[in-house]
Formats: structure tokens, sequence, C-alpha cells
């Protein structure tokens, strides 16, 4: 049996410099509950960013803007009050969620309705510059490799 990682999306505003966007494909994603399970990469994401809260409908709440020291507390934070193991998802795997026919922010607003049009972490780091890791830009679609995690 293939065992499932669960990916917390984490926020943090930034900015930076070059981008790539690709479709969401609908057929890849299953919403249940508080989760969204993608089919493709074998993984579960929370609907909500940290902060939030899925009241079966929507997400609740305000966002919580981490910077990358933020991010082993709140990854341990939902193991505890979640179960299973978090982390943050690679740049594939998060680039993947762009959704180039959405309006902003571009994400499915049915599987992550309370998404901001800004950038999210991946817990890659840029080969290039390993001090610096990636985002993904949900306003414009864009890749992002040159921010310092503080």
């Amino acid at each position: 049996m293939r065992s499932r990682a669960n990916i917390a999306v984490m926020l943090v505003v930034v900015v930076s410099l070059f981008g790539i966007t690709s479709p969401v494909q609908a057929a890849n994603y299953m919403a249940r509950d508080h989760l969204v399970v993608d089919l493709r990469h074998g993984i579960d994401w929370l609907r909500c960013s940290v902060g939030q809260v899925w009241n079966g409908t929507e997400c609740k709440g305000d966002i919580v803007r981490l910077n990358h020291e933020d991010i082993d507390i709140a990854v341990k934070q939902a193991g505890e009050q979640l179960g299973g193991t978090w982390r943050l998802p690679n740049l594939e795997e998060l680039e993947d969620l762009l959704c180039k026919s959405c309006k902003r922010p571009l994400i499915d607003p049915e599987m992550f309705p309370g998404t901001e049009s800004e950038p999210y972490w991946t817990g890659e780091q840029n080969g290039l510059s390993t001090r610096h890791y990636f985002s993904v830009n949900f306003f414009n679609g864009w890749v992002y490799g040159r921010f310092l995690p503080t």
C-alpha cells in the first residue's frame, strides 16, 4: 500500500523574479473534508492556509504568514493537531496547483477557497543558491527562488 505524505500549505508574503504557469487538472484532485487528495503526487493538502479552519464549506479565520524559521513549529503543530506526517510541498507539487484559467488567486477556488493571491513557500532550496527557497505566487503564477528563509 502506498503511503501518503501530508502537505501543509504555508504562506509568507514575498516577491521575486521569474515564472512559469500550468493549469490545474481537476481530475487530479478530490476534496475530502478539510483535505484535498492529490492523486497525481499521492499527497494530501490542507484546503485552508495556516491560521484558517475548514468549516465544511469555506475557510474561516486569518491567515498566519510564516517565515521559514516558523515553519518547523507549524509543521510540528499540524502533526500534533491533525495527526500524520506534514511537510512543505516541493516546487513541482506546489506549482502543479496553479490554475492559469482561474481568476486571482490562480488556484482552484472550490478546492482551496481561502488561498490568497500571494506567494506560498515550498520546502525546496534553490540549487543555484542553497540559502534561498522557492515560492509559488498565486497572484501572477510565477515561481521565485531568491528568498532567504527569514
